[in-house]
């Protein structure tokens, strides 16, 4: 069974609180750690809680709760109408809403134990008729993307086939991942393979899609070897992750 928003709810997975024009959706098991405020970066600046940042869209914070390592993030628009509206979305529903959207297919990941991060909890705060909103996933302990992996050194026919099973064990179950590139792929220091940032992710039906998201992740290559001649890439090593993805789609 797909899971949805009742269904995490009511199998006690996560806990959804409304707060006036907000809702907290909090994993169960983290339920004891989480307040309102932590999905803004002033509450752990105050408390020296921010271990990093990445740029994107906007600045992604790396905090520090406990033992724990998390993924703050806000949503923001792309493209052209990203600089006319900057993170207001239409408010259909909660469980229409981007973040809520990413979280349950999260849960999904974890319930399917693929190497995907946990959910910690997401945030979405209602004014009108739009909304913004706000993830916090797990940090992957001691990773990093392959892009920066490849500009520093190649890497292993065996990683480069791994890579290719990894992929096809999300598609196989119909995980469709909207922007496949070698900045969402992790390599941690066993060299084991994650997948991250499932914004308008989605579980598909069907095999059509499955090219356009592997089509989607080697222009991803071309681009970066555009930009970066010297990075350690070539047609070859595609070669070695495409034929070992067909194969596990067997």
């Amino acid at each position: 069974m797909i899971l949805n928003l009742d269904a995490i709810v009511n199998s006690g997975l996560a806990s959804l609180v409304k707060q006036q024009s907000q809702w907290l959706l909090y994993s169960t098991q983290f339920t004891h750690l989480l307040n309102p405020d932590m999905f803004d970066s002033d509450y752990w600046q105050q408390r020296n809680g921010i271990v990093g940042s990445a740029q994107g869209r906007g600045t992604t914070y790396f905090v520090a709760c406990e033992h724990e390592q998390w993924v703050l993030r806000h949503y923001y628009r792309g493209g052209l109408i990203g600089k006319l509206i900057n993170d207001s979305y239409v408010f259909t529903g909660v469980a229409n809403t981007r973040a809520i959207k990413e979280h349950l297919l999260l849960t999904q990941l974890q319930q399917w134990q693929l190497p995907a991060p946990r959910p910690i909890a997401c945030r979405i705060k209602r004014k009108g008729l739009c909304y913004s909103a706000d993830i916090i996933s797990e940090r992957i302990n001691n990773a990093e993307d392959l892009y920066t992996r490849l500009l520093r050194e190649p890497v292993s026919a065996a990683l480069w086939q791994q890579i290719g099973k990894t992929i096809a064990a999300f598609h196989k179950r119909g995980v469709y991942h909207h922007d496949l590139n070698i900045h969402n792929i992790l390599l941690d220091d066993n060299d084991k393979v994650w997948l991250i940032d499932f914004d308008q992710g989605a579980i598909k039906e069907g095999t059509h899609w499955q090219q356009d998201n592997m089509a989607r992740l080697l222009r991803s290559f071309h681009k970066e070897k555009t930009k970066h001649p010297a990075i350690h890439w070539q047609d070859a090593n595609w070669q070695l992750l495409e034929q070992s993805y067909q194969q596990a789609l067997k």
